[in-house]
């Protein structure tokens, strides 16, 4: 065994091992990893986050820290006396490394360190969970290994996170490199067989990842590329490699007198021309055109991109696709593509298409206005895109509940304000029912403690979730874990479906596919639980059917329940007849042939995602029902008082019995929307009108006020 060589970079990196090419052994790089180094404090740990609860244990906010007080589970919405999501309108980002950042720590990187090619971990990466999976950052052209500089602190409390650096004067050829990283996956796979190994590849790192997984397709692989350099563009990429051979060999010097950089302190000089942007664009077009109008990090650029090394790269670049292309075949692990929108360069669109065509399992998120560079970029956030995407998992399968991630207070923040539209038309009224029976304004009603079943009635297109999702976290600091239809989730996608990406808010708040095993796990973790049993046939109902329940005759949610003691909470929405107008449903759109074809389409594309899935999920067809906006009346939600199950669960296992209190359930639903639809009437603010003017005078944040109670 080579001896490793430890060198520290001053920028935050920790340890970094150096082995000739094909001799590295995951073993010693453990081993320097667990050398002291700096490291968040230990309250940083996520420790075993559970959905029951109903924020995360732990999370930043404006560099405060918000933990669970209670033991872990307790499900409770009142675990701490702060509420994180209470003033979730002004949270703010957590502050991250800035491209300056990157400058400082890349100079290191490229000061002539030499040597072959090797792992290091980030500093800000030493405060994971328990049992958090291995992450392996497989750089692009750059060879830095810092391309995820700006996600290191996030991903560091998930993640066990090793970078791959590919020092400036190194030549490893690809198939070296595919050597150097294949031994380190198999050595970590044997040490930790249950944990899946993720491979976050950027460009032609994107091309190693692929090549790793095809000659490994027994090891638990999640591939995570970012514009695959396997379908880049030839006819933009050809002329460069021309232009190259014709440069000086001190074309770096040329570049930074361009950019009137002076030789002594050129990092100095780089920050002192930052201001100077439009000179970047003019001059730093073509391939890295945005990233250096992003940064303007000229000379280190330079020194990365020296003529003979970007030569190297673009050869590399080359090999690693053709290998990358000619075993793509072989490749069966989940796979995640992130596509830029205004790469030109390295990205073939038709490529990307055919690529997600040929793997077994792969999901492609869109980012249409952002550069090759996707990483660096302020609008991209790689922990929020896994969350959302369903993408983390610490075993062999995800688990909807034990895997889940709350939100931060920002990502909170973010669905927000997508849907804040709506929730200001709309000038939502909460009310809940109290122990004693009475009812009251807002969510005092609502149970703290889980277990908490919530059935209800699915208006036009579900549109009232939103605002319920939403005021439960801000008011009570509740989770709503929905039961969603499993289109919204990952899975083998035909054409006519709706694009993965769209349901991404859905997932990120704790949306789970409904089924009966998730609906076990959810109740048996004290979750709070979202349940429409109407699904799918009421929220696309048909005219004339406003209101009206379409519950299965199965009343197996009820026996369920009971079995974990969770409290039953029936509620009633009433607003879809003031928010639109159905005009065209599916009695009318099956009179249509082409639309009626798409229908036929639709739910032949949905089999496949419905697969085990049995009773009335499997007869509900998917259309998209036309509507008329109408000038927006106000939703009205109505919580009736919770019913007990604790205690019952003998007697709820006899058919009658809980047929009995289903039907009970169901009632209360129904009173409930008849309470709303009758009462609303008298309210002075149920048109849009007198809401404005009422906001116009009080603050569009002040609460609306409603009928008498």
């Amino acid at each position: 065994m080579a001896a490793a060589t430890a060198v520290s970079f001053s920028g935050g990196v920790s340890l970094v091992s150096s082995f000739p090419p094909g001799r590295v052994h995951s073993s010693d790089l453990v081993h320097l990893k667990s050398t002291p180094r700096l490291t968040s404090a230990s309250t940083d740990r996520l420790g075993g986050v559970r959905c029951g609860a109903a924020y995360p244990a732990s999370f930043r906010l404006n560099d405060r820290r918000f933990r669970r007080g209670e033991e872990e589970g307790d499900g409770g919405a009142a675990a701490t006396a702060e509420n994180p999501y209470a003033d979730a309108d002004h949270a703010r980002p957590e502050q991250r490394k800035s491209l300056a950042d990157f400058l400082r720590e890349a100079r290191g990187f490229v000061g002539g360190d030499g040597g072959p090619p090797r792992w290091f971990s980030p500093l800000e990466c030493g405060a994971r969970a328990p049992g958090s999976p291995l992450l392996l950052f497989l750089p692009g052209i750059d060879g830095t290994g810092l391309g995820l500089i700006r996600h290191h602190r996030r991903l560091g409390e998930i993640f066990d996170i090793w970078c791959l650096h590919i020092p400036v004067t190194d030549r490893t050829p690809v198939q070296d490199l595919v050597k150097l990283i294949e031994r380190t996956v198999r050595t970590e796979n044997h040490r930790f067989p249950h944990r899946p190994i993720y491979l976050v590849g950027e460009s032609v790192g994107a091309c190693l990842a692929l090549d790793i997984a095809s000659r490994n397709p027994d090891i638990d692989l999640i591939l995570i590329l970012a514009n695959p350099a396997m379908c880049f563009n030839f006819f933009m990429l050809q002329p460069l490699s021309g232009l190259l051979e014709f440069l000086p060999d001190g074309a770096p010097t040329s570049v930074e007198e361009i950019f009137g950089v002076k030789h002594g302190d050129p990092f100095t000089a780089v920050i002192d021309t930052l201001a100077n942007e439009s000179a970047i664009q003019r001059i730093g077009g073509g391939l890295f055109g945005d990233f250096f109008a992003a940064s303007a990090h000229m000379p280190t650029v330079a020194r990365i991109f020296s003529k003979d090394t970007l030569r190297w790269r673009l050869e590399m670049l080359k090999s690693a696709s053709a290998s990358a292309n000619s075993h793509i075949y072989a490749v069966r692990a989940q796979t995640l593509i992130l596509l830029s929108g205004q790469d030109q360069w390295l990205v073939n669109e038709g490529g990307i298409e055919r690529l997600r065509q040929a793997l077994p399992s792969c999901d492609v998120w869109n980012f249409k206005e952002n550069g090759h560079f996707l990483f660096l970029e302020d609008s991209v956030d790689l922990v929020t895109i896994i969350k959302a995407a369903s993408f983390y998992r610490r075993g062999k399968s995800h688990d909807f509940v034990s895997d889940y991630i709350p939100p931060t207070p920002f990502e909170f923040k973010q669905q927000i304000d997508i849907y804040r539209w709506l929730i200001t038309a709309t000038s939502p009224v909460m009310l809940s029912t109290l122990e004693n029976g009475t009812l009251v304004r807002g969510l005092a009603g609502i149970p703290s403690e889980g277990p908490v079943l919530y059935v209800g009635y699915h208006n036009l297109l579900g549109m009232e979730i939103y605002p319920l999702v939403i005021q439960f976290l801000k008011e009570r600091n509740i989770l709503l874990r929905g039961m969603a239809h499993p289109l919204m989730f990952p899975g083998k996608r035909a054409s006519k479906l709706p694009e993965l990406q769209s349901f991404d808010g859905h997932r990120l708040m704790g949306s789970v596919p409904v089924s009966e095993f998730n609906f076990y796990k959810l109740l048996r973790s004290k979750s709070h639980v979202l349940l429409y049993p109407g699904g799918v046939r009421e929220a696309l109902h048909r005219k004339g059917e406003e209101y009206k329940l379409f519950w299965p005759e199965d009343q197996e949610f009820v026996r369920i329940a009971s079995r974990f003691g969770a409290k039953i909470v029936p509620f009633g929405v009433v607003g879809e007849d003031d928010i639109f107008e159905l005009v065209l449903d599916y009695d009318d759109q099956m009179k249509i042939p082409f639309l009626k074809d798409l229908i036929k389409e639709l739910s032949n594309d949905t089999t496949s995602l419905r697969s085990g899935e049995e009773g009335e999920l499997g007869k509900q067809d998917l259309y998209l029902p036309g509507i008329l906006p109408k000038i927006p009346g106000r939703f009205y939600y109505y919580f009736g008082q919770p019913i007990e199950t604790a205690g019952k669960e003998k007697e709820l296992r006899e058919r009658e019995k809980a047929q009995e209190l289903y039907l009970r359930v169901k009632a209360e639903v129904e009173n409930c929307i008849a309470y709303l639809k009758a009462k609303r009437e008298s309210d002075p603010y149920r048109n849009f009108l007198p809401r404005l003017l009422y906001h116009s005078s009080h603050g569009f944040s002040s609460q609306v006020p409603t009928f008498d109670l």
